[in-house]
Protein backbone atom coordinates (compact mmCIF):
# COMPACT_ATOMS: atom_id res chain seq x y z
CA UNK A 1 0.00 0.00 0.00
CA UNK A 2 0.81 3.41 -0.48
CA UNK A 3 0.96 5.04 3.10
CA UNK A 4 0.35 8.80 4.26
CA UNK A 5 1.92 9.59 7.89
CA UNK A 6 0.93 12.48 9.60
CA UNK A 7 2.03 13.47 12.66
CA UNK A 8 1.78 16.79 14.44
CA UNK A 9 5.82 17.99 14.77
CA UNK A 10 8.42 16.11 14.99
CA UNK A 11 11.27 18.08 16.73
CA UNK A 12 12.53 15.22 19.69
CA UNK A 13 11.73 11.81 21.04
CA UNK A 14 9.33 11.72 23.04
CA UNK A 15 5.85 9.71 23.34
CA UNK A 16 4.37 10.39 20.45
CA UNK A 17 7.45 10.20 18.68
CA UNK A 18 8.23 6.44 19.40
CA UNK A 19 4.92 5.22 18.23
CA UNK A 20 6.12 6.80 14.91
CA UNK A 21 9.43 5.39 14.93
CA UNK A 22 7.28 2.01 15.23
CA UNK A 23 5.18 2.69 12.52
CA UNK A 24 8.11 3.99 10.05
CA UNK A 25 9.99 0.88 10.71
CA UNK A 26 6.88 -1.23 9.82
CA UNK A 27 6.17 0.88 6.75
CA UNK A 28 9.56 2.65 5.38
CA UNK A 29 8.46 3.63 2.52
CA UNK A 30 5.69 5.41 3.76
CA UNK A 31 5.39 9.57 2.89
CA UNK A 32 5.58 12.05 6.35
CA UNK A 33 3.74 14.99 6.64
CA UNK A 34 4.15 16.92 9.68
CA UNK A 35 3.96 20.47 10.35
CA UNK A 36 7.68 20.76 11.88
CA UNK A 37 11.08 18.64 11.32
CA UNK A 38 14.14 18.94 12.50
CA UNK A 39 16.82 15.57 11.20
CA UNK A 40 19.01 13.73 13.52
CA UNK A 41 16.47 14.54 16.54
CA UNK A 42 14.46 11.41 16.51
CA UNK A 43 15.51 8.22 15.13
CA UNK A 44 16.90 6.68 11.59
CA UNK A 45 13.59 5.15 10.64
CA UNK A 46 12.25 8.13 10.91
CA UNK A 47 14.81 10.60 8.69
CA UNK A 48 15.12 8.01 6.52
CA UNK A 49 11.22 8.48 5.05
CA UNK A 50 9.94 11.18 2.35
CA UNK A 51 8.94 14.19 4.69
CA UNK A 52 6.79 17.03 3.59
CA UNK A 53 6.69 20.05 5.91
CA UNK A 54 4.27 22.78 6.66
CA UNK A 55 5.02 26.43 6.36
CA UNK A 56 5.50 26.76 9.91
CA UNK A 57 8.68 24.84 9.17
CA UNK A 58 10.63 27.68 7.66
CA UNK A 59 10.25 30.01 10.68
CA UNK A 60 13.29 30.99 12.22
CA UNK A 61 13.47 29.71 15.81
CA UNK A 62 10.32 27.82 15.42
CA UNK A 63 11.23 24.21 16.95
CA UNK A 64 12.22 26.75 20.46
CA UNK A 65 8.72 28.46 19.90
CA UNK A 66 6.36 26.48 18.58
CA UNK A 67 4.08 25.51 21.47
CA UNK A 68 3.67 29.35 21.07
CA UNK A 69 1.57 29.25 17.23
CA UNK A 70 -1.44 27.19 18.17
CA UNK A 71 -3.63 29.51 16.80
CA UNK A 72 -1.92 29.30 13.38
CA UNK A 73 -2.27 25.12 13.39
CA UNK A 74 -5.38 24.96 11.61
CA UNK A 75 -3.59 26.95 9.02
CA UNK A 76 -0.74 24.74 8.65
CA UNK A 77 -2.72 22.01 8.80
CA UNK A 78 -4.44 22.62 5.91
CA UNK A 79 -1.18 23.46 3.56
CA UNK A 80 -0.48 19.71 4.41
CA UNK A 81 -2.10 17.99 1.37
CA UNK A 82 -1.42 14.33 1.33
CA UNK A 83 -2.34 12.70 -2.20
CA UNK A 84 -1.94 9.23 -4.43
CA UNK A 85 -2.19 7.31 -1.26
CA UNK A 86 -4.28 4.21 -0.01
CA UNK A 87 -4.35 4.72 3.55
CA UNK A 88 -3.21 7.88 5.60
CA UNK A 89 -2.21 6.68 9.00
CA UNK A 90 -2.35 10.05 11.35
CA UNK A 91 -0.34 10.07 14.82
CA UNK A 92 -1.99 12.82 16.49
CA UNK A 93 -2.18 14.53 19.63
CA UNK A 94 -2.88 18.49 18.08
CA UNK A 95 -3.87 18.39 14.77
CA UNK A 96 -2.36 15.76 12.71
CA UNK A 97 -5.94 13.92 12.30
CA UNK A 98 -7.41 17.13 10.65
CA UNK A 99 -5.25 17.63 7.29
CA UNK A 100 -7.44 17.49 4.65
CA UNK A 101 -7.86 14.22 3.10
CA UNK A 102 -9.90 12.97 -0.20
CA UNK A 103 -12.99 11.72 0.95
CA UNK A 104 -11.90 8.66 -0.81
CA UNK A 105 -9.42 7.81 1.27
CA UNK A 106 -9.00 5.83 3.95
CA UNK A 107 -8.05 7.53 7.15
CA UNK A 108 -7.00 5.95 10.31
CA UNK A 109 -6.18 8.31 13.53
CA UNK A 110 -4.35 6.32 16.17
CA UNK A 111 -5.16 9.51 18.72
CA UNK A 112 -2.84 9.56 21.47
CA UNK A 113 -5.04 12.46 22.82
CA UNK A 114 -7.60 14.80 21.54
CA UNK A 115 -5.78 18.49 22.04
CA UNK A 116 -5.03 18.65 25.90
CA UNK A 117 -5.28 22.75 25.79
CA UNK A 118 -8.39 23.22 24.37
CA UNK A 119 -10.42 19.88 26.26
CA UNK A 120 -9.49 18.61 29.30
CA UNK A 121 -6.84 20.70 30.72
CA UNK A 122 -7.60 23.97 29.96
CA UNK A 123 -7.21 24.81 33.21
CA UNK A 124 -3.17 23.58 33.42
CA UNK A 125 -2.45 25.21 30.37
CA UNK A 126 -4.25 28.86 31.01
CA UNK A 127 -4.77 28.84 34.51
CA UNK A 128 -8.49 30.23 35.22
CA UNK A 129 -7.68 34.21 35.78
CA UNK A 130 -7.45 36.91 32.76
CA UNK A 131 -4.91 34.53 30.38
CA UNK A 132 -8.14 31.81 30.36
CA UNK A 133 -10.72 34.10 29.84
CA UNK A 134 -8.69 36.21 27.02
CA UNK A 135 -7.82 33.03 25.07
CA UNK A 136 -11.97 31.44 25.68
CA UNK A 137 -13.01 33.08 21.69
CA UNK A 138 -9.35 31.39 20.62
CA UNK A 139 -10.39 27.94 22.29
CA UNK A 140 -14.09 28.26 21.17
CA UNK A 141 -12.99 28.25 17.65
CA UNK A 142 -10.28 25.38 18.24
CA UNK A 143 -13.08 23.30 19.72
CA UNK A 144 -15.60 23.80 16.85
CA UNK A 145 -12.74 23.25 14.27
CA UNK A 146 -11.46 19.99 15.74
CA UNK A 147 -14.67 18.45 16.46
CA UNK A 148 -15.63 19.22 12.39
CA UNK A 149 -12.02 17.95 11.41
CA UNK A 150 -13.08 14.38 13.59
CA UNK A 151 -15.95 13.47 11.57
CA UNK A 152 -16.82 10.24 10.12
CA UNK A 153 -15.77 11.94 6.26
CA UNK A 154 -12.45 12.96 7.95
CA UNK A 155 -11.34 10.26 9.80
CA UNK A 156 -13.11 6.96 9.37
CA UNK A 157 -11.84 4.99 12.42
CA UNK A 158 -10.40 5.57 15.58
CA UNK A 159 -7.71 3.96 17.62
CA UNK A 160 -7.04 4.94 21.31
CA UNK A 161 -3.90 4.38 23.40
CA UNK A 162 -5.79 3.95 25.94
CA UNK A 163 -9.04 3.58 27.78
CA UNK A 164 -8.84 7.14 29.26
CA UNK A 165 -8.28 8.18 25.66
CA UNK A 166 -10.80 6.45 24.40
CA UNK A 167 -13.43 8.00 26.96
CA UNK A 168 -11.98 11.79 25.94
CA UNK A 169 -12.78 10.56 21.98
CA UNK A 170 -16.24 9.73 23.07
CA UNK A 171 -17.12 12.13 25.21
CA UNK A 172 -15.49 15.66 22.51
CA UNK A 173 -16.05 13.75 19.15
CA UNK A 174 -18.89 11.42 19.77
CA UNK A 175 -16.63 9.03 17.81
CA UNK A 176 -16.09 4.93 18.99
CA UNK A 177 -12.61 3.90 19.47
CA UNK A 178 -10.62 0.63 20.45
CA UNK A 179 -7.41 0.73 22.39
CA UNK A 180 -4.23 -0.36 21.03
CA UNK A 181 -1.62 0.37 23.89
CA UNK A 182 1.17 2.17 22.15
CA UNK A 183 4.74 0.30 21.89
CA UNK A 184 7.81 0.16 24.53
CA UNK A 185 10.55 -1.12 24.09
CA UNK A 186 11.26 -3.47 26.31
CA UNK A 187 14.27 -5.05 25.06
CA UNK A 188 16.15 -1.87 26.12
CA UNK A 189 15.68 -2.63 30.12
CA UNK A 190 16.45 -5.25 32.09
CA UNK A 191 15.94 -5.32 35.93
CA UNK A 192 19.62 -5.97 38.28
CA UNK A 193 20.47 -8.33 39.87
CA UNK A 194 21.33 -6.18 42.71
CA UNK A 195 19.10 -4.71 45.53
CA UNK A 196 18.10 -1.03 44.36
CA UNK A 197 20.01 2.41 45.70
CA UNK A 198 18.62 4.28 48.05
CA UNK A 199 16.78 6.81 45.68
CA UNK A 200 13.82 7.48 43.89
CA UNK A 201 13.43 8.63 40.23
CA UNK A 202 11.44 11.19 38.56
CA UNK A 203 11.72 11.49 34.65
CA UNK A 204 10.11 15.09 33.62
CA UNK A 205 9.25 16.67 30.47
CA UNK A 206 8.62 19.79 32.75
CA UNK A 207 5.18 21.00 30.82
CA UNK A 208 1.93 21.86 33.02
CA UNK A 209 0.32 18.82 32.89
CA UNK A 210 3.53 16.58 34.42
CA UNK A 211 3.00 17.60 37.76
CA UNK A 212 6.63 17.34 38.84
CA UNK A 213 6.08 20.33 41.55
CA UNK A 214 4.14 17.44 43.43
CA UNK A 215 7.17 15.34 43.66
CA UNK A 216 9.75 18.47 44.02
CA UNK A 217 7.60 19.38 46.88
CA UNK A 218 6.98 15.91 48.56
CA UNK A 219 10.47 15.45 48.56
CA UNK A 220 12.11 18.33 49.31
CA UNK A 221 9.88 18.11 53.36
CA UNK A 222 10.83 14.73 53.74
CA UNK A 223 14.29 14.72 52.55
CA UNK A 224 14.31 11.69 50.88
CA UNK A 225 16.71 11.22 48.14
CA UNK A 226 15.37 12.68 44.70
CA UNK A 227 16.70 12.03 41.15
CA UNK A 228 15.03 13.92 38.59
CA UNK A 229 15.71 13.36 34.90
CA UNK A 230 14.36 15.23 31.66
CA UNK A 231 14.10 18.74 30.43
CA UNK A 232 11.47 20.90 29.64
CA UNK A 233 10.05 24.54 30.12
CA UNK A 234 9.06 24.64 33.96
CA UNK A 235 13.06 22.65 34.79
CA UNK A 236 14.50 26.12 35.96
CA UNK A 237 11.66 27.52 38.27
CA UNK A 238 11.65 23.89 39.88
CA UNK A 239 15.11 23.66 40.48
CA UNK A 240 15.58 26.71 42.10
CA UNK A 241 12.99 25.57 44.95
CA UNK A 242 14.31 22.22 45.18
CA UNK A 243 16.40 21.44 48.12
CA UNK A 244 19.71 18.96 48.78
CA UNK A 245 18.57 15.76 48.47
CA UNK A 246 17.15 16.29 45.24
CA UNK A 247 19.64 15.97 41.83
CA UNK A 248 18.39 16.80 38.89
CA UNK A 249 20.74 15.54 36.16
CA UNK A 250 19.00 16.90 32.77
CA UNK A 251 18.40 15.27 29.57
CA UNK A 252 20.43 11.83 29.41
CA UNK A 253 21.06 9.81 26.34
CA UNK A 254 18.54 6.14 26.34
CA UNK A 255 20.91 3.76 27.87
CA UNK A 256 22.05 6.15 30.60
CA UNK A 257 18.09 6.54 31.65
CA UNK A 258 17.58 3.00 31.25
CA UNK A 259 20.31 2.28 34.00
CA UNK A 260 19.06 4.89 36.00
CA UNK A 261 15.91 3.10 36.30
CA UNK A 262 17.20 0.15 37.08
CA UNK A 263 19.03 1.08 39.93
CA UNK A 264 16.17 3.71 41.79
CA UNK A 265 14.03 2.29 44.35
CA UNK A 266 10.57 3.52 42.21
CA UNK A 267 10.12 6.16 40.07
CA UNK A 268 7.47 8.42 40.97
CA UNK A 269 4.52 9.40 37.96
CA UNK A 270 2.57 12.28 39.67
CA UNK A 271 1.01 13.31 36.51
CA UNK A 272 -2.83 12.02 34.80
CA UNK A 273 -0.93 10.45 31.78
CA UNK A 274 -2.84 10.14 28.21
CA UNK A 275 -0.72 6.29 28.70
CA UNK A 276 2.43 6.88 30.31
CA UNK A 277 5.79 4.78 28.34
CA UNK A 278 7.91 5.66 31.06
CA UNK A 279 5.77 3.57 33.64
CA UNK A 280 6.07 0.96 31.38
CA UNK A 281 9.63 1.56 30.98
CA UNK A 282 10.31 1.64 34.75
CA UNK A 283 8.44 -1.56 34.67
CA UNK A 284 10.63 -3.14 32.24
CA UNK A 285 13.36 -2.40 33.98
CA UNK A 286 12.05 -3.89 37.61
CA UNK A 287 11.30 -1.23 39.13
CA UNK A 288 7.57 -0.25 41.17
CA UNK A 289 5.70 2.65 39.77
CA UNK A 290 4.31 5.06 42.48
CA UNK A 291 1.47 6.84 40.38
CA UNK A 292 -1.61 9.13 40.80
CA UNK A 293 -4.14 6.67 39.88
CA UNK A 294 -6.04 7.86 37.00
CA UNK A 295 -5.91 7.88 33.25
CA UNK A 296 -3.28 5.83 31.83
CA UNK A 297 -1.70 4.49 34.82
CA UNK A 298 -4.83 2.49 35.23
CA UNK A 299 -4.02 0.57 32.23
CA UNK A 300 -0.18 0.26 32.91
CA UNK A 301 0.19 -0.23 36.55
CA UNK A 302 -0.74 -3.08 38.38
CA UNK A 303 -1.98 -1.51 42.30
CA UNK A 304 -1.07 -3.06 45.41
CA UNK A 305 -3.74 -4.35 47.58
CA UNK A 306 -3.68 -4.24 50.97
CA UNK A 307 -7.21 -5.61 51.62
CA UNK A 308 -5.76 -8.91 49.47
CA UNK A 309 -3.47 -11.32 50.46
CA UNK A 310 -0.18 -11.71 48.70
CA UNK A 311 -0.37 -13.54 45.85
CA UNK A 312 2.52 -16.10 44.53
CA UNK A 313 1.55 -15.46 40.25
CA UNK A 314 3.34 -13.36 38.89
CA UNK A 315 0.79 -12.42 36.71
CA UNK A 316 -1.25 -11.28 39.59
CA UNK A 317 1.46 -9.57 41.83
CA UNK A 318 1.68 -5.45 42.12
CA UNK A 319 3.45 -3.61 39.75
CA UNK A 320 2.94 -0.23 41.96
CA UNK A 321 1.24 1.99 44.40
CA UNK A 322 -1.78 4.37 43.69
CA UNK A 323 -1.86 7.69 45.41
CA UNK A 324 -5.61 9.58 45.06
CA UNK A 325 -4.89 13.19 45.11
CA UNK A 326 -2.59 15.22 43.32
CA UNK A 327 -0.51 16.85 46.03
CA UNK A 328 2.24 16.04 48.56
CA UNK A 329 0.60 15.18 50.99
CA UNK A 330 -1.14 12.14 49.42
CA UNK A 331 1.84 11.27 47.62
CA UNK A 332 4.19 11.28 50.62
CA UNK A 333 1.57 8.81 51.98
CA UNK A 334 1.84 6.25 49.16
CA UNK A 335 5.84 6.67 49.69
CA UNK A 336 5.00 5.48 52.95
CA UNK A 337 2.56 2.56 51.98
CA UNK A 338 5.46 1.04 49.27
CA UNK A 339 8.34 1.19 51.97
CA UNK A 340 5.48 -0.38 54.57
CA UNK A 341 5.25 -3.28 51.44
CA UNK A 342 8.31 -3.66 49.59
CA UNK A 343 8.67 -7.62 49.74
CA UNK A 344 5.52 -7.57 47.68
CA UNK A 345 7.47 -5.92 44.62
CA UNK A 346 9.55 -8.60 42.91
CA UNK A 347 11.75 -7.23 39.86
CA UNK A 348 10.85 -10.83 38.30
CA UNK A 349 6.87 -10.22 38.12
CA UNK A 350 6.91 -6.58 37.11
CA UNK A 351 8.85 -7.54 34.35
CA UNK A 352 6.71 -10.21 33.34
CA UNK A 353 3.89 -7.85 33.40
CA UNK A 354 5.50 -4.43 31.24
CA UNK A 355 6.30 -7.33 28.67
CA UNK A 356 2.66 -7.10 27.20
CA UNK A 357 3.66 -3.63 26.06
CA UNK A 358 6.23 -4.61 23.55
CA UNK A 359 6.46 -3.59 19.75
CA UNK A 360 5.58 -6.71 18.36
CA UNK A 361 2.08 -6.89 20.03
CA UNK A 362 1.97 -3.10 18.74
CA UNK A 363 2.46 -4.01 15.48
CA UNK A 364 0.22 -6.70 15.19
CA UNK A 365 -3.02 -4.72 16.55
CA UNK A 366 -2.33 -2.23 14.25
CA UNK A 367 -2.07 -4.51 11.43
CA UNK A 368 -5.78 -5.26 12.15
CA UNK A 369 -6.75 -1.47 12.68
CA UNK A 370 -5.86 -1.18 9.45
CA UNK A 371 -7.57 -4.21 7.80
CA UNK A 372 -10.73 -2.84 10.02
CA UNK A 373 -10.28 0.98 8.29
CA UNK A 374 -10.07 -0.29 4.86
CA UNK A 375 -13.17 -2.59 5.40
CA UNK A 376 -14.87 0.37 6.88
CA UNK A 377 -14.04 2.64 4.23
CA UNK A 378 -15.06 0.39 1.20
CA UNK A 379 -18.53 -0.65 3.13
CA UNK A 380 -19.75 3.24 3.00
CA UNK A 381 -18.63 3.98 -0.62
Amino acid sequence: MRIALIHDWVTGLRGGERVLDAIAGRFPDAELHTLLYRPGRTTPSIDQLRIHTSPLDKLPGVDRHYRKLLPLYPWAADRLRPTDCDLVLSISHAVAKSVRISGRTPHLCYCLTPMRYIWDQRDVYLGTGVRRRLATPLISALQRYDRARSSPEQVTRFTAISREVSTRIRNHYGRPSEVVYPPVEIERFQPRNAPPEDFYLLVGAFVPYKREDIVIEAFRQSGRRLVVAGDGPLRDSLSRHSAPNIEFVGRLPDTDLAELMSRCRALLHPQREDFGIVAVEAQAAGRPVIAFGAGGALDTVRPLSLDEPANESPACEPTGVFFPEQNPESLERAIGVFEDNTERFTPASIRHHAESFGRERFLAELDQEIAKTLDAKQKNQ
